[in-house]
């Protein structure tokens, strides 16, 4: 007859698959999706979580609606576990680059457009041509599907502006960019010496969609000094909004991460009425870098690669 002490030795000798699991069920938010991820049945997945909860005597799952979401005890298990996991899947990479190693592996990163296209080409290349044999993908997305995926733990971070910062999610800000008012080169606010806001509201803009964040800046600028504002033409990317203000058809506010000085337009400063935007690494708060996303970060760093202050004078 086996003991009780017989009775629980599988589930320890199963505890690392079990937690992660477990992890990835938090992170997916769904017993199926966690299942998919890992490859595995979706009644293997329950039954690691189920060994875990009675190995605890806790529940760490409660069910809202379609999505499960952890409970007291589950945040703080998953909280213990998931750089735990997280170090044991990335053991072999860490060890190699302890010895100064980082021969293969993958980066994932999240970013939006502008960002893809004006903040991190620098970057991309420097790290490719250090670590030629790492696979580097770009996940072209919004905010919040950025926010979606590393959640997921599907990219190892983001990189982009943050204005409202979740409670679960860590942001880093690297780069600060000042708005900037972009104007045909012979247009009538390019010629003034001094210029408010209020002469800016008599000319029509162009403007992105509302649900992006510029446009919420924008607006909310032109709010709290109590001003109106016409929006002409709503486009959306910045090279598009650039090269219609170019053919003369409105003016626009633009952050000055897009300017790169060969634009034919008139470029004003207006950080008096709009505040500066910063860009940065975007993760989870306990998240665990593997040694192929440590080292971007670091390059990202790297005194070489400061671009504010070039970007600041381009736009005055």
């Amino acid at each position: 007859m086996a003991s009780k002490t017989d009775s629980i030795k599988p589930d320890k000798q199963n505890r690392v698959q079990q937690l992660r699991g477990f992890c990835c069920t938090a992170q997916s938010g769904s017993i199926s999706k966690a299942a998919e991820r890992m490859q595995l049945s979706q009644p293997s997945v329950s039954l690691q979580i189920q060994a875990l909860e009675r190995e605890f005597k806790v529940k760490l799952f409660e069910r809202r609606g379609p999505k499960i979401s952890l409970t007291p005890d589950g945040k703080a298990l998953y909280q213990l576990a998931s750089p735990l996991v997280e170090q044991l899947d990335r053991l072999q990479e860490s060890f190699a680059a302890m010895r100064g190693e980082v021969e293969s592996g993958r980066l994932d990163i999240a970013a939006g457009e502008s960002t893809i296209l004006y903040l991190l080409p620098e970057f991309v290349q420097r790290y490719m041509v250090d670590y030629p044999k790492v696979e580097v993908k770009l996940h072209n997305v919004t905010g919040r599907k950025g926010l979606e995926l590393i959640r997921a733990d599907e990219v190892d971070f983001a990189v982009g502006s943050m204005v409202d910062q979740p409670e679960d999610i860590e942001y880093r800000p690297k780069f600060s960019y000042p708005p900037v008012l972009i104007t045909p080169i012979d247009h009538p606010l390019a010629k003034m010496k001094r210029m408010s806001l209020r002469d800016i509201s008599r000319h029509p803009l162009i403007l992105p969609p509302k649900h992006l964040t510029t446009r919420g800046i924008i607006e909310q600028g032109f709010h709290q000094h109590n001003c109106s504002y016409q929006v002409k033409l709503e486009a959306g990317g910045w090279e598009v909004i650039k090269k219609y203000v170019e053919l003369g058809l409105g003016i626009s506010i633009v952050t000055g991460i897009c300017l790169t000085g060969d634009e034919q337009v008139a470029t004003i400063p207006v950080n008096r009425y709009f505040p500066m935007r910063t860009y940065g690494v975007v993760c989870r708060k306990d998240k665990h870098f593997s040694p192929q996303a440590q080292r971007f970060i670091e390059i990202m760093g790297d005194d070489r690669s400061k671009k504010s202050a070039r970007k600041t004078s381009q736009a005055k």
